[in-house]
């Protein structure tokens, strides 16, 4: 089974299961037609993380395969512009795109198919066309602003200086040649080789920061999961520098709560949930970087202990003041899917380009997108997450896994920057506590924490909402199924019978397919 934002990418993984390859496979190709077909939100210019959990051992292992930041880009040079936070876009937000190293880690480490043949459905999609659906043409016209500074990005992501209508056909013949050359030389051609060259020159040319030597030294990281218990379940996440540990902290504040008797009180339910997320954001923005370059104490923000001592915290009768978050709190723009195999092996699979049409770059002749990851640093030179060269800034992409008693019951994932963790529990929630159905679990409706008191909130009765206006909750609400309270993917074992279940998000244009 595979679930995932776009039908003709949850297709490709699909057939790619059926002619006998595993989970890492069908992710590869998957992950490639995404590329081509959701453009302004991943691509092998921007970062992917993964979870794996492989049926014969048992086991769930991390892939970080985030790049970055440049080694000739420091702290001083947003300094002495009198910069106080990072770009948003242009040649200052790129960092190392580790997307592609992930995709051949992945590959070596547990494919059984061509590098090549993985590929071709994207190849053929991008020099063939392929029909914008719907969703993806709003967010296309949506992040179009940014292509404009950028000639080349013009040239390949617009029709006649503007984005694609719903239906419309859509060619890329320079990320199709790209893709041929990948397809022929592997990770070598795009960190060290022709690709690597192209993107350095045209950067350089255009006072970019990225050399040869950041790519080539660019490597991904094999990780350890980070977990913890929820009621009888075991949930798995990315440890930093992703935000995956907001998650974890969240749930670990509500497993406090009879969630289940609390539906009864749905202002007080959505109360309890906001303030959880609440609390976790405030460590996250505290604690989350680079491990490489900060001591993140994730095991004592994990314990139990200190879960009771952030649940006194909430106040049933009203919205406590938050510390100050540093991090942007704006929504990203990203693919999530997840592959579940006949053996039952699973991934659970995040590739962004960060925000809509990343950096708005376009690398030379390439095709190639680079995203604008970097805006997830800070420029407060106390801060953990602070600009450093070489460093990695914090990330929000957090696939997440569930086993119960040592065996797979679910691999799912979010898109939307901060939504990502906010939403994932909110979905776990629905699933364990309130005993919802998979899809229903995913289209309930949600609440999203957006700093300070700020909430957003998709269409909800009214007395809710005043129930959390009364408590000092301002509030925005969203249309129903609207995409900005995030996009899930999901794919559920029927640990009785063994079957998969499959759950896909109509905020997104997506579908999970089986056979």
């Amino acid at each position: 089974m595979v679930a995932s934002s776009q039908p003709l990418a949850a297709q490709v993984g699909l057939d790619t299961l059926k002619r006998g390859g595993n989970a890492v496979d069908a992710a590869i190709a998957m992950a490639a037609v995404l590329n081509v077909t959701e453009p302004m939100m991943t691509g092998i210019g921007g970062d992917m993380v993964a979870l794996l959990y492989w049926a014969d051992t048992g086991t769930v292992r991390g892939l970080n395969a985030t790049g970055r930041a440049p080694r000739a880009l420091t702290l001083d040079y947003f300094k002495q512009r009198g910069m106080t936070e990072m770009p948003h876009s242009g040649m200052e937000s790129i960092t190392v795109p580790g997307a592609f190293d992930g995709w051949t880690t992945l590959l070596e480490e547990y494919g059984t198919m061509s590098l090549a043949d993985l590929l071709l459905p994207a190849i053929e999609y991008a020099e063939q066309g392929f029909p914008v659906m719907q969703k993806t043409a709003k967010d296309w016209e949506d992040g179009s602003v940014v292509l404009h500074g950028n000639p080349l990005a013009v040239k390949n992501y617009l029709v006649n200086g503007r984005a694609p209508l719903p239906g419309e056909m859509f060619r890329q013949p320079n990320l199709a040649r790209t893709f041929r050359l990948l397809a022929l030389e592997g990770r070598d051609a795009f960190y060290r080789g022709e690709v690597a060259r192209a993107i350095v020159d045209y950067l350089q040319e255009n006072s970019g920061f990225l050399s040869l030597l950041d790519l080539e030294e660019h490597q991904s990281e094999w990780v350890e999961p980070i977990k913890t218990t929820y009621r009888d379940y075991t949930v798995y996440q990315i440890p930093p520098s992703t935000q995956g540990l907001t998650a974890l902290l969240a749930l670990n504040i509500l497993e406090g709560f009879d969630l289940g008797a609390l539906q009864a009180q749905p202002e007080l339910y959505y109360h309890t949930i906001i303030e959880a997320l609440k609390i976790a954001f405030a460590d996250r923005d505290r604690y989350i970087a680079d491990p490489a370059f900060n001591d993140v104490p994730v095991s004592q923000l994990l314990s139990k202990n200190y879960a009771r001592q952030r649940r006194a915290l909430i106040d049933p009768d009203k919205a406590i003041s938050p510390p100050t978050l540093e991090v942007d709190l704006r929504p990203g723009d990203t693919t999530y899917f997840t592959v579940v195999d006949k053996d039952r092996n699973a991934i659970s699979f995040i590739n962004s380009l960060s925000a809509r049409f990343g950096s708005g770059i376009v690398a030379g002749e390439t095709g190639i997108l680079l995203h604008n990851r970097g805006d997830g640093f800070s420029l407060n030179s106390d801060h953990v997450n602070r600009f450093e060269p070489g460093k990695r800034p914090f990330h929000t992409l957090v696939p997440a896994m569930v086993l119960k008693d040592g065996d797979l019951f679910l691999s799912f994932g979010v898109i939307g920057g901060l939504m990502q963790p906010q939403a994932q529990v909110q979905i776990l929630v629905n699933l364990i506590d309130l005993e919802m159905g998979l899809q229903e679990a995913i289209e309930a409706p949600r609440c999203i924490y957006w700093g300070d008191k700020e909430v957003l909130l998709d269409e909800m009765d009214g007395g809710v909402v005043k129930g959390l206006l009364d408590r000092g909750h301002h509030r925005l609400i969203m249309p129903a199924l609207n995409g900005f309270t995030g996009g899930a993917q999901a794919i559920m074992v029927d640990l009785l019978n063994g079957t998969l279940m499959g759950g896909s998000d109509p905020r997104r244009d997506g579908v999970a397919l089986g056979y």
